[in-house]
């Protein structure tokens, strides 16, 4: 009887200890597993946040002719906070704009590559500006190098050929005979060169008959030059045939263009005006030398910021005035070239 008990006794001790133990596990696991779960939630709810914040919705470039470039992108910022920063694509910047999603022009302050930008409570913001930093020219071979951090899209300028091209594109598409390519996010390098008409038709000659031929390309400045003889006869023509009128007439059709400049003085005199200016420039002076700051906008389809940076960066240039005229600014040619302030 005592053996027994003593036997009884020890599993009964023994199935307390591990009834014991089982329960302090227990205890421990579901003190620790709602605070793993706690941190796992707040983990997942924050890298969304974070990413959004600051993220770089739209990210464009666009090169120019003469080497300068356009930068444009959007931010997601976050309304809670009163000011946002950023990094910009150069340090020398010009006609730099910044707007939120109401269209409201913000403040901001530069420092080296960064701008600090008093948001007040937007949501999104609008950032543009032009910068000569980006693009390098040796010889006839200009060279682009960009390393943003988010996906973009680049257009190359008129009648540019890529020779070199570090980064392949993810799409290309042709626009306005313009090559857009979107990029992923990394360093992307493009060297490229400006054809012009008589070089485009030589390579066309080479790549049909295999090798250069002198003559043809004698035949080609042969009618280039008889091209150019021909018009200056037919200008000299109506300029005879104009003076013959009366002078009444004389007086009514030269008195308004004695008023402004000549489009293509204004070119010769200006060479490093950018397409897009030559355009305005042919618009102004087709409607008479003047024309409202809202008709520009309406012809060119461009936003208000952009068509207000074309307007002062010819102002600049001494090409044009701006007057304004019952609560509208008239943008007119000037009679008179003026140095570039």
């Amino acid at each position: 009887m005592n053996s027994q008990q003593i036997v009884a006794q020890k599993h009964q001790s023994l199935g307390g200890e591990m009834l014991l133990v089982g329960n302090a596990d227990i205890l421990s696991a579901m003190v620790r597993i709602p605070v793993v779960v706690i941190g796992l939630v707040l983990i997942a709810l924050s890298v969304p946040i974070q990413q959004s914040l600051g993220s770089s919705r739209t990210l464009d470039f666009t090169i120019y002719s003469d080497g300068s470039t356009h930068v444009f992108y959007e931010l997601e910022t976050n309304p809670l906070e009163p000011e946002f920063s950023t990094k910009l694509f150069g340090t020398t910047l010009e006609n730099l704009t910044i707007i939120d999603n109401s269209g409201f022009l913000l403040s901001y302050e530069t420092v080296g590559d960064s701008v600090l930008i008093e948001t007040l409570g937007a949501s999104h913001i609008s950032i543009d500006y032009d910068t000569q930093e980006l693009a390098s020219k040796t010889g006839k071979i200009w060279k682009f190098s960009v390393n943003p951090s988010s996906e973009y899209s680049l257009l190359m300028p008129n009648d540019s050929v890529i020779v070199e091209m570090n980064n392949f594109p993810i799409s290309m598409e042709v626009e306005n005979e313009q090559s857009r390519l979107v990029f992923t996010p990394g360093q992307t390098n493009i060297s490229y060169y400006i054809s012009t008409l008589a070089s485009a038709q030589t390579t066309e000659l080479i790549s049909e008959d295999g090798g250069t031929d002198n003559s043809s390309i004698l035949w080609i400045l042969g009618g280039v030059i008889s091209s150019i003889v021909i018009a200056a006869a037919i200008i000299i023509i109506k300029r005879k045939s104009a003076t013959s009128e009366s002078p009444v007439i004389i007086q009514k059709d030269e008195e308004p263009k004695l008023q402004s400049l000549d489009p293509e003085s204004i070119f010769k005199a200006k060479q490093d005006l950018r397409e897009d200016d030559k355009e305005i420039i042919n618009f102004i002076s087709a409607n008479g030398g003047q024309v409202y700051e809202s008709e520009l906008r309406k012809k060119f389809l461009l936003p208000r910021t952009t068509t207000w940076r074309a307007v002062k960066r010819l102002e600049r240039h001494g090409i044009i005035e701006i007057v304004k005229k019952d609560f509208q600014n008239v943008i007119k040619l000037r009679s008179t070239l003026e140095d570039d302030s």
